[in-house]
């Protein structure tokens, strides 16, 4: 073979090396950089630059008459080989804190969920207000008979400005059970976003007393102290260890003792606002699950080789 035919054959071949790692393994336009370095600094190779795929690829050359053919083989099912994370949409622009390690301080913020999320809760408030109004008397110490007589913000200017807190006489259930645990559902709505413990205990203590006990409750009686310490403080408390917990169940891909459905319950049951809007947006933990499960099966970095064909000539770019 000529020289010519033998350099033509060559700058051939990189070309294709170059082309296929464009085409098949890296799919970069779909992550932005701050959170490839990220996923890098967090040593999570199925998320780096070079980890996107696992497959094998084999190009074979002939020597046509026409010049030089490169023929690729088809890869595997995309099923097996897509990296889960592309399943998420373009605003995300950070990883999810579930892909990266536990910290206490570590941040990987994704302010348009905490948004939604806050939305949601809101919506939550006023619906279990309603709820509320329809137990009875004995179960909230709401007295029924004012809360028909005074209009509705002069009632809240009454309870907030006039008569200010107060140590309430609710049930122990609703102090010291549910408080408590809606407390760590608030910090889950902020911790699972990527805000890091102090933010979200900040931002359950934001939710939880200005939204709720100076907002919402405060149409209905006065700002309780109990509730004031207890929701955001226990509540965080709590909150951090349904993370926790939730970081296994990403880690186990949603399984718990071996069950799926126990822990998609569980899941739900400590994480609830994430978990639903992911019904209908999407679930970043979710994704990291598949990813980590599809990392676990495969076992490898992205791979991909090329075969000339040629006696004397094999290349294999190992990423």
């Amino acid at each position: 073979m000529s020289h010519k035919r033998l350099t033509a054959l060559a700058v051939a071949a990189l070309g294709t090396v170059f082309g296929m790692t464009a085409q098949v393994g890296l799919r970069s336009d779909s992550i932005d950089a701050l959170a490839r370095q990220a996923w890098q600094s967090a040593q999570a190779p199925l998320f780096a630059d070079t980890g996107a795929m696992s497959l094998t690829r084999t190009v074979g050359v002939e020597d046509a008459a026409a010049g030089v053919s490169l023929e690729k083989a088809m890869p595997y099912a995309a099923a097996e080989t897509l990296n889960p994370f592309d399943e998420l949409p373009r605003h995300c622009k950070n990883p999810s804190p579930y892909a990266l390690p536990y910290s206490l301080t570590g941040t990987s913020h994704d302010w348009r969920r905490l948004w939604i999320n806050t939305g949601v809760l809101t919506g939550a408030f006023v619906g279990t207000l309603l709820v509320l109004e329809c137990l009875p008397e004995d179960a909230t110490s709401w007295n029924r008979a004012e809360l028909q007589d005074v209009p509705l913000f002069k009632r809240w200017k009454r309870h907030v400005f006039d008569k200010g807190c107060e140590w309430d006489h609710d049930k122990f259930i609703f102090n010291y059970v549910l408080h408590p645990y809606a407390g760590a559902v608030y910090f889950m709505g902020a911790r699972s976003v990527g805000f890091n413990f102090y933010q979200s205990l900040l931002y359950c203590t934001l939710i939880s007393n200005v939204g709720w006990e100076f907002g919402i409750e405060a149409f209905m009686e006065r700002p309780s102290y109990q509730d004031l310490f207890i929701t955001p403080l226990v509540g965080s408390a709590i909150g951090e260890g349904f993370y926790m917990l939730k970081r296994h169940l990403v880690d186990n891909n949603y399984e718990l003792a071996g069950s799926r459905l126990l822990g998609d319950i569980v899941a739900f049951l400590i994480d609830p606002v994430n978990e639903v809007i992911g019904i209908f947006d999407h679930n970043p933990a979710r994704v990291v699950a598949r990813a980590k499960a599809w990392d676990a099966r495969h076992g490898q970095r992205a791979q991909v080789s090329f075969n000339a064909g040629l006696q004397g000539l094999s290349l294999r770019v190992v990423f």
